[in-house]
């Protein structure tokens, strides 16, 4: 997209994602939630960004937990463990702050997003993300829901294994944007600013926890969170797309 958009500037890039997204909604797919990518100081300088980007959920982006991801609707996947938050209020108003934030969230969970990317070889620029949904592919919460409240998950620590039991990532809340809280502010403010806040009901992926693994055919991954639980996904055998 970066050698096709006339600018190549995030703007631009981000009204290709509406246009993208009012055509999904008219063929009848409906919002679940946002994502928030780029939270990591080391990706945004991988990309020359101060700040990290949106993307739009869908209700049939979602994977049950412990479900097995469709692989018709995959590329070339790849998989982070985030922690998602479920909206109990609409987060919206003069007075965003990451009190409105915690008084807006119903709960938390585990969750694993799955990412995904129309550009071959993962060769993405910002405003490539950006254009591509800030590549999104599908997503998993966990069974276990917690209330925020005051809870700190900037020590959150993770755990991702492969279905050997090899841990192949690892994190800490406070990767995701300093404070995942802080991040789902950043969403809110930004989101509000582009005249589509968020909403009741909506599930809001704060951003990745560790690195990104690729996730090949036949694969399953686990992730366990302290104090949020866990929240697991199987991939079958991809068949290539036309």
């Amino acid at each position: 997209m970066r050698d096709v958009l006339p600018d190549g500037n995030a703007r631009t890039a981000y009204a290709v994602q509406k246009i993208l997204t009012d055509v999904a909604l008219a063929g009848g797919r409906r919002i679940s939630g946002r994502k928030i990518g780029l939270t990591s100081p080391a990706v945004q300088r991988q990309l020359g960004v101060d700040q990290p980007d949106f993307g739009v959920l869908f209700e049939d982006m979602a994977v049950p937990a412990a479900g097995v991801a469709d692989p018709g609707l995959l590329l070339q996947p790849r998989i982070e463990t985030e922690i998602a938050f479920v909206l109990g209020s609409d987060l919206d108003g003069p007075d965003l702050d990451e009190v409105a934030v915690r008084a807006a969230t119903e709960y938390v969970v585990a969750a694993l997003e799955i990412v995904d990317s129309r550009i071959a070889g993962w060769d993405i620029t910002f405003v490539d993300t950006v254009a591509d949904n800030a590549s999104s592919g599908l997503y998993v919460l966990g069974a276990e829901r917690h209330a925020l409240d005051g809870r700190d998950l900037t020590g959150v620590r993770m755990e991702l294994a492969d279905g050997t039991g090899v841990v192949v990532s690892k994190g800490v809340g406070s990767a995701c944007l300093g404070d995942p809280v802080r991040a789902v502010l950043w969403l809110a403010r930004t989101c509000q600013a582009l005249g589509s806040p968020l909403r009741a009901g909506e599930v809001v992926l704060s951003g990745a926890l560790g690195p990104m693994v690729e996730a090949g055919p036949d694969s399953e991954f686990t992730a366990s969170l302290c104090g949020l639980g866990t929240v697991s996904v199987g991939f079958s055998g991809r068949r290539e797309r036309g």
